[in-house]
């Protein structure tokens, strides 16, 4: 009678650690599915500010570079007109 009791116990104990162990083993995953999720989101909006970022630089440097040849036109303008003098 002993025997089946501790028999009991034990296979009691044995599904109660292992139903602990698969509640354990499904939190940790649910916890790594959410971070991948969280990293996955944080890269996709870093993707997304740095083609705003290089769309801005692209436009900043067209316009750096118009001023620039507008300069250089002016430049040769009074050169030419300092020469012809």
């Amino acid at each position: 009678m002993i025997v089946v009791e501790v028999v009991g116990a034990l296979a009691g104990a044995s599904v109660t650690v292992a139903a602990m162990s698969l509640t354990s083993y499904g939190k940790r995953f649910n916890e790594n599915r959410d971070a991948v999720v969280r990293l996955t989101t944080s890269v996709d909006n870093m993707v997304h500010r740095l083609d705003v970022l290089h769309k801005d630089i692209k436009l900043r440097d067209a316009e750096v570079f118009a001023r620039l040849r507008d300069l250089e036109a002016a430049v040769a303008r009074l050169e030419g007109s300092q020469k012809h003098s």
